[in-house]
């Protein structure tokens, strides 16, 4: 007995009669993804307007004084060119100091998400110790979290970023805070 695979467009639930008109689409970015980018298939037929809408789009990082971190913005080049009213913007730009280009980015770790294609975060660094991410936590940051808990809480904190919790058995088991979490008394719920 043989098996049939019959195989439909994501994006209009049209039988695929013919494997080589299938386009595999990667959504890297959408409000609705959480957990990073995902696959999904189309006929090509369905995709030839694609081009067409487009956006020219603009990514900008602000850093702000107070600010540890970057923020990036993106907008349509449209709304970003109407911020320049002493000059057009291309002149603007034209004028601009050239900012030093960032090395490319490891390949994304999967699942890296909206994070993916930025610089990596060097997570065993005090400056950045303890933070949330979906990565392998390295003994490196295991040890500056365990010697420097105080430290990395209270940076946490003023970032409005979750901090690690002794009574949090994710955190305690993540970290290798089992000595610390019973020395502090602190009960694991």
């Amino acid at each position: 007995m043989g098996q049939k695979i019959i195989r439909f467009s994501d994006l209009t639930g049209e039988h695929v009669e013919n494997e080589a008109d299938l386009v595999r689409i990667v959504v890297r970015e959408h409000p609705e993804l959480a957990d990073g980018p995902v696959e999904i298939e189309a006929l090509a037929g369905e995709l030839t307007e694609v081009r067409g809408l487009a956006l020219d789009l603009v990514t900008v990082e602000l850093h702000h004084p107070d600010a540890e971190e970057p923020e990036t913005v993106v907008m349509t080049a449209e709304a970003f060119d109407r911020l320049a009213v002493a000059a057009p913007m291309a002149e603007v730009l034209r004028g601009a100091k050239r900012v030093a280009r960032r090395l490319p980015a490891q390949a994304p770790v999967a699942g890296a998400g909206a994070g993916a294609g930025r610089e990596r975060v060097n997570y065993a660094s005090l400056e950045h110790a303890g933070r949330p991410h979906k990565g392998r936590t390295t003994d490196a940051e295991k040890q500056l979290v365990r010697q420097h808990l105080d430290e990395v809480n209270e940076r946490l904190a003023a970032a409005g970023i979750r901090t690690v919790d002794l009574a949090n058995p994710e955190h305690v088991a993540r970290y290798g805070l089992e000595d610390l979490a019973a020395e502090r008394g602190a009960t694991l719920g």
